[in-house]
């Protein structure tokens, strides 16, 4: 196999207060981050812009393709700012407001909110606090802009944080003005992916699609599953048909439909992005813990080792990288966890469907085929969209994909797919080839058992998109 211990299951890692400076994103990328997601919620389009500068600049110094994520606010709703910032400590029975109107905390029981309710909910309905930890319910209307709750539990409540209501029907397209103002800045960012939140249908995808091709974007969408809505047995694979990749939200998700949905749903993505061959990342609280401590718990050590047992793209740390205090030991612990989970256990099994219309699907299934068969150390893959190698990828090998480009945005969409390394060179008929001589000059190979034998797959025609048709199993 290729040296040294690659990771299938790849690290994408939040850019937040913690790690914002060129020095930390590099050590974070040099540490085993693929994937670097900005969080739209907060900040501004100039500190967005600064990010994905250092995230370009620590990539190149590298030489390792990164995936930039624009992950959109959607129509998630927050509390407004306190003056203080502090926490507001609130008991079970307290009755709290909720105002548009207001601009800050009254430092008695009203709360600015960035959103009008008083036209949307209805007594007696759920309203939670800051990822679910407050739980409230609905009392009524108090003003044109102001509803008032009950609080449920003891706890704290912080400026900013979102509130879910999952009995309340919002109804209309899930793209804010924010979202459509933040799509534009992205689309002048070289963004890889944008993050659609709050899913709730295909028609959904389409819509942020022609909103994408008109700005001339070339990102990618992924999905983000956390609603209700989303994971009727009607819409689900429909939304994962119609997108390039889905992100299991599990922290609004288990708000919206209960924490017992989630694992059963996490399962459910895996079967259904393994049959379509699309991307797919494990996100919230992965290593949660790790914000504070600078070891994880069992549990958490066992959540990502199911992701990677399943076979997730890519998992996602929140917090743990954009305000925790051990960031840079975060992912040196997801590393080790998805190294020794991958090494010593096997993948679940779950089908890729071959579309009998689509020639690649069969040459992925035959390309994994051929290198299991010979032992190849490594499959190559020369591709032009990303297409062929996000195929092979779909069929789960237990060796690494070389995907070799001339496009650096596909070299970059492919650091998050699972098992590939991307590498840009220019596109010729023997470039996959050249390209595995290259590694093993540089000793990247397990020459002690003989030959080093790949896999090849390629086009006649170099460069051409979907003139993918060649296999070739190539001795080095």
């Amino acid at each position: 196999m290729i040296k040294p211990l690659f990771k299938r299951t790849k690290i994408l890692a939040t850019i937040g207060p913690a790690t914002y400076s060129y020095e930390a994103i590099y050590e974070l990328i040099k540490a085993g981050v693929n994937g670097c997601r900005l969080n739209f919620s907060h900040g501004e389009h100039a500190e967005k812009a600064q990010a994905i500068t250092w995230i370009r600049q620590a990539s190149f110094e590298l030489k390792k393709p990164v995936a930039v994520v624009q992950d959109l606010q959607g129509p998630k709703i927050r509390l407004g700012m306190f003056n203080n910032n502090a926490p507001v400590v609130v008991k079970k029975g307290d009755e709290l407001i909720l105002d548009y109107a207001l601009e800050d905390w009254d430092e008695q029981s009203a709360f600015p909110v960035q959103f009008n309710l008083a036209d949307k909910v209805k007594a007696g309905e759920a309203l939670y606090i800051y990822d679910g930890k407050i739980k409230t319910e609905v009392l009524g209307r108090m003003s044109d802009t102001a509803i008032r709750v009950r609080v449920l539990n003891d706890g704290e409540i912080r400026a900013r944080k979102g509130l879910n209501l999952p009995d309340t029907d919002f109804a209309g397209d899930i793209l804010t003005e924010k979202d459509l103002r933040d799509i534009e800045f992205g689309a002048t960012q070289d963004i890889d992916y944008v993050a659609l939140s709050f899913v709730q249908s295909a028609e959904d995808i389409h819509n942020l699609r022609q909103i994408l091709l008109s700005h001339g974007s070339k990102a990618q969408i992924i999905a983000k599953i956390e609603t209700k809505m989303a994971i009727l047995p009607e819409n689900l694979e429909e939304i994962v048909k119609a997108v390039d990749g889905i992100m299991v939200a599990r922290g609004d998700l288990a708000v919206e439909a209960g924490a017992e949905v989630v694992p059963a749903t996490q399962d459910k993505l895996m079967q259904l992005t393994r049959k379509h061959a699309k991307l797919i990342i494990v996100a919230t609280q992965m290593l949660a813990s790790m914000v504070d401590n600078p070891e994880p718990t069992r549990a958490e050590a066992s959540d990502v080792a199911l992701a990677v047992m399943q076979g997730a793209d890519a998992v996602m740390l929140s917090d743990e990288t954009a305000n925790g205090n051990y960031p840079l030991e975060t992912v040196e612990a997801m590393k080790k966890i998805i190294l020794y989970t991958q090494n010593n256990t096997v993948l679940h099994h779950y089908p890729m469907e071959i579309n009998t219309e689509d020639h690649l699907d069969a040459i992925a299934q035959a390309s994994v085929k051929i290198a299991d068969a010979i032992n190849a150390q490594a499959i190559v893959v020369s591709t032009e969209t990303g297409a062929t190698a996000s195929r092979v990828a779909g069929v789960r090998p237990n060796r690494v994909i070389l995907s070799v480009t001339s496009n650096p945005k596909t070299a970059q969409q492919l650091a998050l797919s699972y098992a590939n390394q991307s590498y840009i060179r220019q596109i010729s008929p023997e470039v996959g080839f050249a390209l595995a001589q290259e590694l093993k000059r540089a000793g990247r190979f397990d020459e002690t058992a003989g030959d080093v034998k790949v896999v090849v797959v390629s086009g006649r025609q170099p460069g051409v998109i979907g003139g993918t048709d060649t296999i070739q199993v190539r001795i080095i």
